[in-house]
This record gives C-alpha cells, structure tokens and sequence, in this order.
C-alpha cells in the first residue's frame, strides 16, 4: 500500500481531493493510504504547515510515495498559485513525488463540471458552471442547484462530494476545467510511474 499524504485548505479539499485520488489510484491498480495532515485554515496555513512537514522530513527520513497540496486558486489564476507555492516552499523541488490540486478558482466548481454524475446522485443535472470568480460563487451555484434537485444540503453540498466525484466522467471534467486536466494529468503521471517502477 502506498503512502499519499495531503494538505488542504478545508473539509471540502479533504471530500473532494481525497476521493479523487483514491479513485483515480484504484482506476490505476494502486492502493494508496490517505493521511490528511492540515484539512482546515486557509490557503497560508497550508503552505506553514507543508513548509514544516518537508523541514521534519529532511530531518527525520521516512519519505511518503507522494504528496498532495490543494489550494484554490482564488482567482489568482492556476499557473500563478501552483509559482506561488512553489517559491513559498522550495524544496517541494527536491521530492520525487509532489502533485498541486489548485481549483479555479474554487474547489465547488470541480463538483459542478460533469451534469450526468450530478443527475445521477440527485436524480435531476446541474447548470454548467461558468467562468465566474465571485467569492463564494460556486459555493451558491452547488447549494442552489442541490435545492432544485430537492435536497437540503447541510454543509453547502460537500458532503455530497464522495457521491458526486464516484460518479463523475473524468474524461468530461478534464475536457471542462483546465485546473482539473492539470491535477488529474499530474496523479495519473505519478501512478504510471510507481507501475513501471
């Protein structure tokens, strides 16, 4: 069994990447261990607590398979939060196994790409989402169109997420979203490395 350890912003970081990952894992013939180390605080408590990790890292040994920093882009756009990372944290630069999940600019918007997975899950599609960077803009897109599939959500939608990213066409959400081409490209690529290991 592989190691993945991850950082992410919040719980829906956790619902959502971490169901990719072992989705995509699986569809690879891998079994992966998740080992969410920072679930909560925000995008610059991320890259603290990443910063932290890789120093006992070096120190300590005992390296993971792979590691996985999700953080929204916040209308940042994608290759300039994956640069920002990147320089806060040099050393991501020396692991041999390192993918960024960086949504465009909001994690809710990946659950809103494939109108079939949703319909599946709540029996009625959802509205494409746009290209919009409002604050929360996405987060009321999902909780609206949950209500109009007559469900209440209770935590916005992401305890949704499991159910949702099972049921999404990966091939459909990486033709829709440019930020999930990116990161899907990037895991399968570590995978298909530990196969030919």
């Amino acid at each position: 069994m592989r190691e993945v350890v991850l950082f992410g912003e919040d719980y829906a970081h956790e619902q959502v990447v971490g169901t990719l990952v072992q989705r995509l894992a699986k569809e690879s013939g891998h079994c992966v261990r998740l080992d969410w180390r920072n679930a909560v605080g925000g995008h610059g408590k991320v890259v603290r607590e990443l910063r932290r990790y890789l120093v006992d890292l070096k120190r300590q040994g005992g390296f993971p398979d792979l590691i996985v920093v999700a953080t929204d882009a916040n209308c940042s756009r994608l290759q300039k939060r994956v640069r920002e990372v990147k320089s806060h944290v040099e050393e991501l630069e020396r692991f041999p196994h390192v993918v960024l999940a960086v949504p465009d600019p909001h994690i809710e918007r990946w659950l809103l790409l494939d109108g079939a997975a949703f319909k599946a899950v709540f029996g009625t599609g959802c509205k494409a989402p746009d290209r919009k960077c409002g604050r929360g803009e996405y987060k009321q897109q999902l909780t609206e169109s949950i209500r109009a599939a007559g469900r209440e959500p209770l935590v916005g939608g992401i305890e949704f997420a499991k159910e949702i990213v099972q049921k999404m066409g990966i091939q459909t959400a990486v033709q829709a979203d440019a930020s999930f081409r990116h990161f899907v490209r990037d895991i399968r690529s570590v995978f298909e490395r530990w196969g030919s290991a």
